[in-house]
Order: structure tokens, then sequence, then C-alpha cells
């Protein structure tokens, strides 16, 4: 594909984080896809979940002034008893409502782009990076839209700026390759090593994300960072940080660093202003001393853990 055709290939992100020192080496700038097919319960960007614009809605804000319901072409918003209400049923993410909103009570989450305009914002923080820095795609789940992330990437090779992705690996082999032909790091997510814990904490089961993070180190000359969520009362036992070890020290040869990472509440009011359903999940802030002695943990297996 020549690099007009890369450009115009269209995606929809929900946010570009420049200056980012978390998520690969360096000073990076982190493009965040929308779309994801897990749905962990401790999600802490739940409206990257959903591949479609979606309305944010502050209720704190709120004035009941009406401004949106007769701005929406849906009818999806109503006052009731004084108070407004949103059918999400209806709702199409068109943001006409939060155009006119005077307290920023509305917001839509969600942008469609073109690659070309993704990397011309990356490529003005080339200045930043460095020889280390660089661009990271993470989300929601950038293997969601691996055409368009392909395309990002690639313009970014083009341009000699490193690449990094953020996955949690489940998705087709073919849409993992797609990326990866353009990709310098991969930053791979294990939430839980075992199946059925798996299955109940994220929607789905580990098999496929396995064997993908295997073909990666078998198949690519690509160094991988390992990431472990780690949500106290769910997976921060000592049996599944004694299985991570394991699967690495036996299967990743390119495996340089595993990075636990602690669980953290910055999300929570985002569930609200989506307006989801709770779902029961609830767990604490580990103290760095619990987090000091679990990376103690895993490096007692030879491993570089941070």
């Amino acid at each position: 594909m020549d690099e007009a055709a890369l450009r115009n290939v269209r995606g929809t992100i929900f946010n570009i984080q420049h200056y980012s020192i978390h998520d690969g080496p360096g000073i990076r700038t982190n493009v965040f896809l929308k779309g994801c097919p897990l749905r962990c319960l401790w999600c802490s960007n739940p409206e990257s979940q959903k591949p479609v614009p979606q309305l944010m809605f502050r209720a704190d804000r709120c004035t009941g002034c009406g401004a949106c319901i007769s701005s929406c072409p849906s009818s999806a918003i109503s006052l009731v008893d004084q108070r407004i209400q949103n059918d999400r049923s209806l709702c199409t993410g068109c943001g006409a409502c939060a155009a006119v909103c005077p307290n920023e009570a509305r917001e839509i989450i969600g942008t469609s782009v073109t690659a070309g305009e993704v990397f011309d914002e990356v490529a003005q923080d080339e200045l930043f990076y460095a020889k280390d820095g660089g661009v990271t795609l993470t989300g929601g789940e950038m293997l969601a839209q691996p055409a368009f992330s392909a395309a990002i990437l690639q313009l970014c090779r083009q341009a000699k700026i490193h690449t990094a992705i953020e996955t949690c690996g489940f998705a087709d082999w073919s849409a993992l390759e797609e990326v990866l032909l353009y990709t310098d790091l991969v930053l791979y997510d294990l939430k839980e090593m075992n199946p059925a814990l798996h299955r109940k904490y994220t929607g789905v089961d580990n098999n496929q994300i396995l064997e993908n993070l295997k073909k990666i180190d078998d198949q690519m000359a690509l160094e991988i960072w390992v990431r472990v969520p780690l949500i106290p009362g769910y997976n921060d036992d000592k049996e599944n940080l004694l299985a991570t070890a394991r699967f690495v020290k036996e299967n990743l040869h390119k495996c340089t660093q595993i990075h636990l990472l602690p669980f953290h509440r910055l999300g929570e009011g985002k569930y609200e202003q989506l307006e989801n359903e709770p779902n029961g999940f609830s767990s604490t802030v580990p103290e760095d001393s619990y987090m000091e002695s679990l990376r103690d943990y895993v490096r007692s297996f030879g491993l570089d853990c941070r």
C-alpha cells in the first residue's frame, strides 16, 4: 500500500496522550483506539470497550436546562421529574447534545479519523522521542482495528519512529501478524493464567492469548514485555504469579521484562458517566510494600520484574 493509501485508512480513537513514560521506553505518544473483545471486571477505560462513539454524561454538572432534548435527532433524551434521562438504546453518539450543552455535562467519546491525521499529530512529538521514545498504540484493544493500526504503525516505521503496541492478544493470528510487521516492541497483557478464572474475570478464556504470545516469540524478531495488572482479591495470589513466571521461563525467549501494574481507582467514575449497570466488582489499591514483595517473588525465578 502506498503512502497516500495508508494515510486514508480510517478508524476510531478516543484519545492521544502526549509525553507518556509508562507504556514503553523513553518519552512516548500513546494512541488509544476504541473497541475491545474483553470485558475485564476492573477495566479502567470502560469508554474504550465499544467500537463506536459513546455519550459520557456527568449528571452532577447538568442543570436540566433542556437544550439537549430539542437538539437530539433520535429523541433519546427526556426530562423526567426534573431530571434528564438518556435512552441509551436510541442514542447514536452523534454529538448534537454535547455541542449545545452549556455546562459541559455531555461529551462524546470516540472520533473517526484517518491514519494520516493520527500520524501527523504524533509526528509533532518526534523531537521528544530522542533515541528511546516513540509511539504506542493501545486502547481498548488496538487489534480490534488491525488495518487502521497497521497503517499508523507503517507510517511511523517509514518516519523511523519507534513503535510499540499494547495488546491483550485475543485476536486471530492474521490480525496480529498484520500489525507486528511494523512493530518494534510488544507490551503483552497476561491477566490470569487459569483459563476458567480468566473467563470469569474477562469474559473469554486465555488459550488463544497464550498461543498468540508463543507465536510472537517463536516467529517474530521482536522484544516482548509481559504486563500483569495486579488486582487484589482476584489475580494477585502467588499461584497465578508462579504460573505466569513458569510460562515466561518455559515459552518466551524474547521477553526482557515483566511489569506488575497495581490496581487503581481512576476509572471508577466513568462507569457512572456511561450509565452502566454495576458489575459487582470490588478491590483495593495495593500498598507499595505489597507490590514490592510480589515483584521480588517473580524475580526469584530469575526474571527481570518491575
